[in-house]
């Protein structure tokens, strides 16, 4: 279960891998070349690193989101965003990514999907679900369950530069620092808060 880290993937970029890893599951799940739209529903780490994924393969890719200061990190990759309150729910999206982190990611999602097209469930959260399925079997619409993903091709895909994971790291805190580390996670201004060990005390 363990996997050397070339000296070319900074630690910043390490910590990172299996969120990375996450989205290149899509790839294996999904066969991108045959998607024209595609919506990631999120902002966070997972949708930044699922929009970068699919865009790799799929020109038309937007992102939608409730946090401006989150929602820059993809324009400034290239990748188009819009507010979710300012979203227009038209079935025009033949593959809608899930990362909400939210029950109300999958109903969104419904809204969004083209008939006959894909649904990749990222989200899990502990509340039930209160969805109607009739559209699912109406439209013959495809929902995939993905989790975790190839260790090895998110590695390899660091040190061949294929991702921007450039200031996704916002906050560094010392183990002493704990419980302000845990507060400062839950911020919606935080992206991703690590611990520096190599400045902790040596207590």
């Amino acid at each position: 279960s363990l996997h050397l880290i070339p000296d070319s993937v900074s630690d910043d970029q390490a910590v990172l891998i299996e969120p990375l890893a996450a989205a290149l599951q899509i790839q294996q799940q999904i066969e991108l070349s045959k998607i024209q739209n595609a919506i990631v529903l999120g902002d966070g780490r997972l949708a930044n690193l699922c929009a970068q994924a699919i865009s790799q393969q799929v020109k038309n890719i937007q992102v939608v989101g409730k946090h401006e200061l989150k929602l820059a990190r993809f324009r400034r990759l290239g990748i188009k965003t819009i507010s979710v309150k300012d979203l227009v729910c038209e079935k025009e999206f033949d593959l809608v990514v899930d990362c909400t982190g939210s029950v109300t990611g999958l109903p969104l999602a419904l809204q969004l999907v083209t008939p006959r097209g894909k649904i990749v469930m990222k989200t899990t959260v502990a509340a039930e679900h209160q969805v109607s399925l009739a559209q699912i079997v109406i439209d013959e619409i495809s929902v995939v369950g993905s989790r975790c993903g190839p260790f090895g091709l998110a590695i390899e895909s660091l040190q061949a530069g294929r991702f921007d994971l450039s200031n996704l790291v916002t906050h560094r805190f010392a183990l002493e620092e704990a419980t302000q580390a845990f507060r400062t996670a839950v911020d919606p201004s935080a992206f991703k808060v690590v611990f520096d060990v190599a400045s902790s005390s040596d207590n």
